[in-house]
């Protein structure tokens, strides 16, 4: 039963729109990060970056290097487009965004993590199989089918996507209004809208429009009765999200998402301008069906269970901030904190206080302010940058944090030498100070 549904070939119009579409945006999103300075400010500016814990050896190309690495990913993106040596682009996109992504987390979006599983996903699929300059250099290589798992794992890893995103949202500052109101006021100028966007009311829409579009618009879009309305609403959604969040590409692919749920001839119909196509409806089993299907499964409970891990961990998430990552928690809280370091040599016990403006970008400064990985790391990195001139040191942190509308309180334990804590990747950080409920 589950074979002839995976495994029953269908036409693959779908896929194909959706690549050209999705090579198109991540095009502009590498070319638009060089035009618009975001690779300068991230990549180039800063003296160091901090990478994801475990990657710190992942460092951006000295130099205009990480120009040069972003306009060839830009140039990969119009390959995907057009069809040309599609797995090899496709590929060879999905590791380069996935250095981008390891490397710096300041910047970090949950759309950059949904961006580099659809990269290596996109790579594995077969994009390129139709409407492409490799099919036109090799007809052989041409098809119009495709098999049925491939809609379906686009469709399941959006439900996964925008199912936890709604759940995530279910939390007392969200359903106060109170993080609307926050996300807002850094709108107040926004030309002819800004004013608009400080109502209590339009606070309310957002806040339960959020939870319902999220929960809902997979089903909606999977359910032809209400398709259209579904996609009036996203359309809506994602502009919205566009204007006044201003997050790059994801609006527009998550619109580009929504070919998946269309009739296939609905597709050929608008953008291929071509008549019916014949399927043959019979199920083939290809060899390596079995390990397809254990491979799709293994990799559905990973995004299954990645999202629930803050619950393996002590305290709140939204004040420790362990496993809240990959985890679709998206736009649920606003940190802002104050922080001194003070190294201590252990030679001479002589201490001093570091000037984090020698070593830090304003954004930089920011996220060490609030984020407990960026307080561990970057007392790794004073670690390190008083080894290479030959002394031995300790590093005291002191801050206070504030999340949401909350007070500020006491965050990291000032007794304890973090240059000489290992950082627990799966289990609580004791330093970090525990929460103190409101």
């Amino acid at each position: 039963m589950l074979n002839q549904f995976l495994f029953k070939k269908i036409d693959n119009s779908q896929l194909i729109i959706f690549r050209v579409f999705y090579g198109l945006l991540v095009s502009a999103e590498c070319y638009g990060a060089i035009a618009t300075g975001w690779v300068r400010r991230t990549l180039i500016e800063p003296k160091f970056t901090f990478s994801f814990i475990g990657f710190e050896w992942l460092q951006p190309i000295p130099g205009n290097g990480m120009y040069i690495y972003f306009a060839i990913m830009g140039t990969l993106g119009l390959l995907i487009a057009l069809g040309y040596k599609y797995r090899f682009s496709a590929f060879a996109f999905a590791f380069m965004w996935t250095g981008v992504y390891l490397m710096q987390k300041t910047s970090y979006n949950n759309h950059y993590y949904l961006l580099m599983l659809l990269a290596f996903i996109m790579a594995f699929l077969p994009a390129g199989r139709s409407l492409s300059l490799d099919t036109k250099l090799n007809p052989k290589f041409s098809s119009n089918t495709m098999y049925n798992w491939v809609r379906w794992v686009i469709i399941l890893q959006l439900f996964i996507v925008y199912t936890y995103a709604s759940i995530a949202k279910l939390y007392g500052d969200w359903l106060d209004f109170s993080i609307i109101e926050i996300l807002m006021k850094s709108k107040k100028d926004y030309f002819l809208i800004g004013e608009l966007l400080q109502q209590e009311w339009i606070h309310k829409i957002v806040a339960v429009f959020g939870i319902l579009f999220d929960l809902l618009i997979v089903p909606a879009l999977l359910w032809k009765p209400t398709r259209k309305i579904a996609f009036a609403f996203s359309i809506f959604f994602h502009l919205f999200n566009s204007v006044v969040f201003q997050i790059g590409i994801f609006p527009y692919l998550s619109l580009a998402f929504t070919v998946f749920f269309f009739e296939p001839q609905t597709i050929r119909n608008i953008f291929l301008k071509e008549k019916t196509i014949t399927i043959d409806n019979e199920t083939t089993l290809p060899k390596n069906a079995s390990l397809l299907v254990g491979a799709l499964s293994i990799y559905f409970l990973v995004q299954l269970a990645l999202p629930l891990r803050h619950h393996t961990f002590k305290d709140d998430v939204l004040w420790t901030e362990e496993g809240h990552r990959m985890s679709w928690r998206m736009m649920l809280r606003s940190r802002t904190g104050n922080i001194t370091f003070k190294v201590l040599n252990k030679e001479t016990g002589k201490g001093s206080y570091i000037n984090l403006d020698e070593y830090l970008t304003k954004k930089q400064k920011r996220k060490v302010a609030c984020y407990p990985d960026f307080i561990w790391q970057f007392a790794q990195h004073l670690k390190e940058e008083y080894r290479k001139k030959g002394e031995d040191i300790q590093v005291f942190v002191s801050g206070r944090v504030k999340v949401n509308d909350n007070n500020y309180h006491q965050f990291i334990d000032p007794n304890v030498d973090l240059a000489s804590v290992p950082w627990k990747h799966f289990s609580h950080n004791e330093w970090i100070r525990p929460s103190q409920k409101e």
